[in-house]
């Protein structure tokens, strides 16, 4: 009888560990950085000319994107990236954790923002784009690459986009793309830091050379719909009144101003 009241002690004692360990981990436990030592020469690099002005000045330059970090909403302001037909991979990758951003010195927010929030932590620069390498994947897991985003969005019509970004590199070759979401106020906001969810969410894509540039943009309502891709086509210059950010700041301002003004839906097949 005293073995098998000393057995159940144990069971039980083991348990409890159990549970204060798995507690632990879901709440404390953070992998080691993703970021290894640069080697430029395998760098996927954002060209000047297409890198938006930041309006927070915290510009962080991953080995495969570049981003604005917007510290008030807790995420990007904008991811910006270079996407070739080398990066159109189908490797096999295992999905790491989500983890905070060792180049942000006010720290990313945490993951655990979202969980029971009913929002998808949803990419900004694809994992789908970054197969090509495990470093390339695993960057994109960094949370100042995510924002929340609602599931059948995520899921449905954003998703569209991002498998229709792919096939126009398949079609054109490389192209330069920046995204985010449109952080303006009234916004709800979720976990303990508080992290924004965007009404809408845009993306600028680009292809070609200076003087030559062919640009087509997109906002998004941050929910699911059956309208067709070409129906949420906009001038770059709406994306700068929503959010405030000068896209491209580097050319020459007659280039500039003859991008962001028009539509130039014509030059893309959609």
């Amino acid at each position: 009888m005293r073995k098998s009241r000393r057995n159940q002690l144990i069971y039980t004692l083991l348990l409890v560990l159990c549970i204060v360990g798995f507690w632990i981990f879901e709440n404390f436990y953070t992998p080691a950085t993703y970021s290894k030592p640069e080697d430029i020469s395998g760098n996927t690099v954002v060209p000047e000319f297409f890198r938006p002005a930041t309006t927070t000045g915290v510009l962080v330059r991953h080995q495969h994107y570049a981003l604005s970090y917007r510290e008030a909403d807790e995420q990007s302001e904008w991811v910006a990236y270079t996407l070739k037909r080398s990066h159109l991979t189908q490797d096999d990758r295992e999905r790491p954790y989500f983890i905070e951003d060792p180049k942000i010195a006010s720290h990313s927010a945490d993951w655990r923002n979202y969980r029971g929030s009913g929002y998808d932590r949803g990419h900004l620069c694809p994992a789908g784009d970054r197969r090509f390498s495990e470093q390339a994947y695993n960057e994109t897991f960094y949370t100042s690459n995510i924002s929340p985003q609602d599931r059948d969005f995520n899921a449905g019509i954003w998703n569209r986009l991002e498998m229709q970004v792919r096939n126009w590199c398949r079609r054109y070759g490389e192209l330069y793309v920046v995204t985010g979401g449109v952080l303006s106020r009234p916004m709800d906001a979720i976990g303990e830091e508080e992290v924004t969810v965007p009404g809408s969410y845009y993306k600028i894509i680009a292809r070609g050379n200076p003087g030559n540039l062919k640009v087509i943009a997109f906002v998004i309502p941050n929910k699911e719909t059956s309208a067709p891709l070409k129906s949420f086509c906009v001038a770059v210059d709406r994306i700068e009144e929503l959010t405030g950010i000068d896209f491209f700041e580097n050319l020459p301002e007659a280039e500039e101003k003859t991008l962001e003004g028009s539509l130039m839906s014509e030059d893309w097949e959609i």
